[in-house]
């Protein structure tokens, strides 16, 4: 007996949603549920934080003190790259520098040939770096505590290369604000999740931790120097394994940035960072990628079944769904401080789905050539 187009269509809802409970069951359960190893004891790595910023004046005043004041008193300095500024940038970190010794600056005053956007003056902050590990955050954040710096370098034991952290998103009034918030969490709970699993793809340079060695034994960013984004991203999907690699989620490890403040210069930004996916490994984009369309087809599908099936049945496939995702963002968006999105979580649940649909298209741009 042949089976009608109708229950051909449950039955894809149905395979479609079990995919979808296997990404959160297998993987953002990690996040949702994490608990950080006992260590016997912490350790204090001399550490070298570099930044780069071009034209980031009003930031480096607001924000790089709260770098510079971490309370760590091992042996450590505070890198700064000034990338061909021509606002204030210079002068303002000269005077902090009078007030905080451990600032290095490293003034760039020429553009890289051929090297498109911000791996040249991160490269030359690395190569200027006296210290073996290397803490990464941009202009435009701050620290969530005077712990960040010792809870981000107290990753590196028993073989840890990579220490991925999260960049959080300030808390402002308005929608656009929630979104931003919500599309790093989404975002985060992949990443971060994914490498809990032993499969680490991404990581987010407002908050990010390599070894220097790490960094000269797959020199540098010499195989991706042609792609103006991926300084963070695309150099973690080189060079990070299941075995060298962790996750830092304590609250005060956390670094917080300035949100973009309209829809055209976020969806900019967003387009930038997707632009780089189609460099990733193929397993990596296959992952991703099953997890994108298994979302793209689950209300559709729903629809569908709804409509032209019995909708009794397709409740049951929705409800299971909609209670595992509920359970898991909720102890996930607790972890990573972003609880107050939480009651719209059905909103989010379908605000994703165009979301995908708006960037689809990026995965398939020529990347920008411009980094901030």
């Amino acid at each position: 007996m042949l089976m009608g187009w109708e229950a051909i269509v449950f039955y894809i809802f149905v395979v479609v949603t079990c995919i979808q409970l296997f990404y959160y069951l297998y993987f953002f359960r990690r996040v949702a549920f994490y608990k950080p190893e006992e260590r016997q004891q912490s350790q204090q790595h001399p550490v070298s934080v570099i930044i780069c910023a071009r034209d980031e004046d009003e930031n480096l005043a607001r924000y790089l003190p709260g770098v510079l004041v971490q309370e760590y008193p091992t042996t450590h300095e505070v890198i700064v790259v000034n990338d061909n500024s021509v606002d204030e940038s210079k002068y303002i970190l000269a005077d902090l520098q009078k007030a905080f010794k451990k600032l290095q600056i490293v003034e760039l005053t020429q553009e890289a040939k051929l090297i498109a956007g911000k791996k040249y003056p991160l490269s030359i902050g690395i190569k200027e770096a006296r210290h073996e590990i290397l803490v990464l955050t941009d202009a435009d954040c701050v620290p969530a505590s005077e712990h960040w710096l010792y809870k981000m370098q107290d990753a590196f034991a028993n073989g840890v290369e990579v220490a991925l952290g999260y960049g959080a998103y300030q808390k402002r009034p308005g929608f656009l604000n929630k979104a931003i918030r919500f599309e790093t969490f989404h975002t985060a709970l992949q990443y971060l999740s994914y490498a809990l699993a032993g499969k680490p793809y991404m990581g987010v340079g407002r908050n990010l931790a390599y070894r220097r060695s790490l960094f000269l034994r797959n020199k540098g960013f010499s195989s991706i120097n042609h792609i103006p984004s991926g300084d963070d991203d695309l150099f973690i999907n080189q060079v990070a394994n299941k075995h060298n690699t962790t996750v830092v989620l304590d609250k005060e490890a956390f670094t917080i940035s300035a949100p973009k403040t309209t829809w055209k210069d976020w969806m900019r930004q967003k387009g930038r960072h997707y632009s780089t996916g189609k460099f990733y490994k193929k397993s990596h984009q296959t992952l991703l990628g099953l997890y994108t369309f298994s979302f793209f087809l689950f209300y559709p599908l729903f629809v569908a079944s709804l409509l032209f099936f019995d909708w009794r049945y397709a409740l049951i496939p929705l409800g299971v769904r909609l209670l595992t995702q509920a359970i898991i963002w909720q102890k996930a968006m607790k972890r990573l401080g972003e609880e107050d999105l939480f009651p719209l979580f059905l909103f989010w649940d379908l605000w994703l789905f165009f979301y995908y649909i708006i960037f689809a298209r990026s995965v398939y741009r020529k990347p920008r050539k411009t980094w901030n």
